[in-house]
């Protein structure tokens, strides 16, 4: 069998296209589309994901940055996973904190 062969295990990689679906109780989810930008810390330690988002959400929304808070995500798909050599290409990001 294959079992020995080595499991690669999943990240999310700077560069990738993903689609988020966020939200609280009692409301419908906010579903964001866009490039993978990185982890932002907020003040008080909390993390958000920031993602660059595309056209989908409106011509006005591209190019625009989400941060959406590590509590409220309902679930994450990765549509393109970039590679090691897809994310080295991706423009070095200054970390940025909030709080």
């Amino acid at each position: 069998m294959a079992e020995d062969k080595k499991r690669s295990g999943i990240s999310l990689t700077t560069g990738s296209t993903v689609v988020l679906r966020s939200g609280d109780k009692g409301e419908a989810p906010l579903v964001t589309r866009g490039t993978f930008r990185g982890y932002v810390s907020l003040g008080g330690g909390d993390q958000a994901m920031a993602i660059e988002m595309d056209d989908s959400g409106g011509a006005e929304a591209k190019g625009r940055i989400r941060l959406i808070p590590s509590a409220v995500l309902l679930s994450v798909e990765i549509l393109h996973h970039a590679t090691p050599e897809e994310e080295k290409k991706t423009p070095e990001a200054n970390p940025i904190y909030f709080g």
